[in-house]
């Protein structure tokens, strides 16, 4: 990974991203965007019993509480973004002692789920720090990495062209040549140690995604087991434990991409101790 100078210790930087924080104050009460959610600053991830729902359109989402966290601009490093189109995220969260899944909504009139020259996708992002201790919460810091889990639009269609594919084929219907990539998730599962340092890792699959473009919404799931298979490289998600998450959006059709984005800085994540029955 290239470092960077830590954040922490850089004065300006951090005089940087406090004033980028209170311009974001300042837009999102232009647009009468709510700083904090009536919720609070704690995004609970409730403890269920049985499978957890897989699919965003899943009835058993509507029992869990939203939490609605206001988005800003990215404003901390070149090439800024300061007027995103996505300017609030609903989080939801469950977990069953084995896995945990979230559930991320937000508006976008236009669905891009297709790359081709000059077009860009649609995307979201949850950001867990790999310590105790925060990072950045863009693209963490030198030796304060972040895991990222980036759902990727076009990812989620090849999957679900794919899929459609075997379908037809089972069914005998006929179908048209086009070639799909093959994945393993529409997730990428990515460590960051600060700008310019975004790592894609070795081992792809372990989380998982599914969304549904409906009605100008994204819904979109993503679901990993709890427990880590890698100390370094995986972010620790423990029952009765209060970490730190963040997330990021991005809209294709407004060209976002990279850093340009639409991003929420950390948040409280309480996940539910296991019942015991």
């Amino acid at each position: 990974m290239v470092g960077m100078t830590n954040f922490c210790r850089s004065r300006p930087l951090l005089f940087l991203c406090l004033s980028g924080l209170l311009l974001a104050a300042s837009i999102l009460g232009g647009f009468g965007i709510p700083l904090v959610s009536s919720e609070g600053l704690t995004i609970r991830s409730h403890w269920v019993e049985g499978e957890l729902p897989q699919s965003p359109d899943d009835a058993a989402w509507g029992a869990i509480p939203p939490m609605t966290i206001p988005l800003s601009g990215q404003v901390i490093t070149r090439p800024v973004w300061p007027e995103p189109t996505a300017r609030a995220l609903v989080v939801r969260s469950l977990h069953n002692g084995n896995d945990i899944a979230f559930l991320l909504e937000w508006q976008d009139n236009t669905k891009n789920d297709r790359l081709t020259p000059g077009t860009f996708r649609d995307g979201v992002a949850i950001g867990l720090p790999l310590g105790d201790a925060p990072a950045f919460f863009c693209m963490g810091q030198l030796d304060h990495y972040i895991n990222i889990w980036h759902w990727k639009a076009d990812w989620q269609s090849d999957i679900d062209r794919r899929a459609s594919r075997s379908s037809e084929k089972k069914e005998g219907g006929v179908r048209t040549f086009e070639v799909i990539p093959r994945r393993i998730s529409s997730v990428e599962d990515l460590i960051g140690g600060g700008f310019s340092t975004l790592t894609t890792k070795e081992k792809q699959g372990r989380v998982q995604g599914k969304a549904l473009w409906k009605d100008g919404v994204w819904h979109v799931v993503m679901q990993r087991p709890l427990v880590s298979e890698e100390q370094e490289n995986e972010a620790k998600l423990i029952p009765g434990r209060v970490q730190t998450v963040s997330f990021a959006v991005w809209n294709g059709e407004n060209k976002e991409r990279n850093g340009q984005k639409a991003v929420a800085p950390w948040f409280q994540l309480s996940i539910d101790p296991v019942a015991k029955l």
